[in-house]
């Protein structure tokens, strides 16, 4: 059931929220967001995006013998520029997370319940920005070491490639030797 009580994303009352299962949308400048546009290339007219996307709803699912567990379930999504790592170029990274918090009384309990849970767990406050999270959350989301499936230009030749290809080339020839002198060839005509 949706609430008609109005949450603000920026100071989020969790238990509140959850209990109303309220939902909240919208979309955030990606501006707003420096953390995640530390390794992008510089947003202009020609990025993929300007905004992240963004839909929070609470929930409580119901536990046995205990107190109803707080849930936030989250989605955002947007695409940044980045550098590809293997022929430098700027490749289009879409970005798109889907997690799902569970908020337990104290950090103690949640440092305790994370590190056995396979979803995220956090300490509730009385007051939840929405945003810092989400970008958080799409921060995770990026890969570690950018680079396209296939360069859409090919690779320059590194320095220093000519060198190793003939040294390559020497060793082989040497080791044509090694197998001839083996063999018991020796070089001596039979």
């Amino acid at each position: 059931m949706n609430s008609p009580r109005a949450f603000d994303p920026n100071r989020l009352d969790m238990a509140a929220f959850s209990q109303a299962e309220g939902r909240l949308d919208g979309e955030w400048p990606l501006s707003r967001m420096p953390r995640l546009l530390h390794d992008a290339l510089p947003l202009s007219a020609d990025s993929p995006a300007q905004a992240v996307v963004w839909l929070a709803r609470g929930a409580r699912k119901a536990v046995i013998g205990g107190e109803a567990e707080i849930r936030l379930q989250l989605q955002a999504r947007t695409a940044l520029q980045l550098t590809c790592q293997r022929c430098l170029q700027p490749m289009t990274v879409q970005l798109d997370v889907q997690p799902s918090l569970r908020f337990v009384h104290g950090e103690a309990q949640a440092e305790a319940l994370d590190e056995d849970s396979d979803e995220d767990v956090l300490a509730l406050t009385p007051s939840l920005d929405l945003l810092p999270l989400i970008e958080d959350e799409l921060i995770l989301a990026l890969p570690l070491v950018p680079r396209h499936e296939v360069c859409p230009q090919p690779l320059p030749m590194s320095a220093g490639a000519d060198e190793l290809a003939s040294a390559d080339e020497a060793e082989h020839a040497f080791a044509g030797l090694s197998s001839l002198l083996r063999d018991g060839g020796g070089g001596k005509p039979s």
